[in-house]
């Protein structure tokens, strides 16, 4: 995974992500979405683990924005890289996580 900024800032974490992980992300992604009322949610990518990757979505006009907080290794100890990703409209949410969940279930 890497995170760049303005080509200023580049940062490279190793991910180790497994397909049911990232399948139960996916459903409960859209399960949040599917029930869409304009309120704040977050999910857990990696929800077992002691310092899960978590996307926390808050509501704008018609979609969300997302923030997503890394920490290098599950250590709380070093410094944090916090991305936020512009606004999505709902819709455009569902279609690309409906095709991600459908992508895995395969």
């Amino acid at each position: 995974m890497t995170a760049e900024w303005s080509s200023c800032l580049t940062a490279d974490f190793t991910t180790d992500l497994s397909a049911g992980e990232a399948t139960d992300f996916a459903a409960r992604m859209l399960s949040h979405l599917r029930a869409s009322s304009g309120v704040r949610f977050s999910a857990a990518v990696t929800p077992g683990r002691n310092n899960p990757l978590t996307l926390k979505a808050e509501p704008v006009g018609d979609g969300y924005a997302f923030f997503v907080r890394l920490t290098p290794n599950g250590d709380d100890t070093v410094c944090h890289l916090q991305i936020e990703i512009d606004p999505i409209t709902t819709p455009e949410l569902r279609e690309a996580f409906h095709a991600l969940h459908g992508a895995l279930t395969v």
